[in-house]
């Protein structure tokens, strides 16, 4: 009598590089059911629902049109050239960037301590969730995009803008994907370091603040002094945000030696994440 083949071994071993990638494919229907989970409990018992997708970023749209370009007048200029773009399209082009990889590093880091009651009574691969969460904010973002390229279409049709139509249209889902990566990395590594150090999780939102002005959303990129230009282009969010824009707008900064630099530094960032991990995921219902 033959034994069976069993699809699933857990074993207490442990490679460095054991990454249940490819067990985490099969769980794909799973990862479907928990990004349904995710993003109707997002919306749940709210009055507006799935509109508060298209209000918040365009709340904060807003206020960046009124403080940053109406009050202190910063350069909305990534390039030199006299270009003409509306500051609210430039200022909800950086906002919805900066809104869908915020919130998926919010909610990624949160991983262990979010999923702690499934995880301790069921086997599933650990990367589900994170990768679920990433997909459940990719529905809002596509929602904020689509509202976005609306208005871009309606001042694309009035002419009294610099804005056209490129091939660089074809760099957003690829640059949508290299969110997605840099983000997931960035929640794991914080999500498997909070398991064991609690307190600094609150260093994450305060973290992501920071890092918000220090990358080019309220301001062009022409505002940062030429000499430190090359520094500044290290933040790997930089390239994202000047790629978008240059994508959308027909012109502005897009170099491919930062923005291969900062691919480099995402996918750094992505590995040494699985890595940390996996290795945290052993372990975590011992410390969480």
């Amino acid at each position: 009598m033959e034994k069976p083949a069993f699809r699933t071994v857990i074993t207490s071993s442990h490679r460095l590089l054991d990454l249940h990638l490819r067990e985490t494919f099969h769980y794909r229907d799973l990862i479907l059911l928990f990004v349904k989970r995710d993003f109707i409990s997002l919306y749940k018992q709210t009055v507006l629902g799935p509109l508060w997708a298209i209000i918040q970023p365009l709340l904060t749209t807003i206020v960046f049109t009124i403080v940053f370009g109406n009050m202190a007048r910063l350069t909305t200029a990534d390039a030199a050239g006299d270009f003409i773009v509306p500051g609210f399209l430039f200022y909800m082009a950086g906002n919805i960037c900066w809104t869908f990889f915020s919130a998926v590093v919010e909610a990624t880091s949160n991983t262990f301590i979010r999923n702690q009651s499934t995880m301790g009574k069921v086997y599933y691969p650990r990367l589900v969730s994170p990768i679920a969460t990433a997909f459940s904010q990719l529905i809002s973002f596509v929602i904020q995009l689509a509202l976005f390229l609306l208005i871009w279409a309606v001042i694309l049709f009035q002419g009294e803008s610099s804005i056209r139509v490129t091939p660089a249209l074809a760099l957003i889902p690829v640059l949508i994907l290299h969110m997605m990566v840099l983000s997931v990395g960035c929640g794991i590594i914080v999500s498997s370091v909070t398991t064991k150090y609690r307190d600094l999780a609150r260093l994450v939102t305060f973290g992501l603040q920071l890092w918000q002005f220090g990358s080019p959303i309220a301001y062009g990129l022409q505002l940062i002094p030429e000499q430190a230009r090359g520094w500044y282009l290290l933040n790997p969010v930089t390239p994202i945000i000047t790629s978008f824009r240059y994508a959308v707008f027909g012109f502005g900064f897009f170099d491919w030696k930062y923005y291969a630099a900062s691919w480099a530094l995402s996918l750094a960032v992505f590995f040494i994440g699985l890595i940390l991990f996996s290795r945290i995921e052993r372990t975590f219902m011992d410390t969480i």
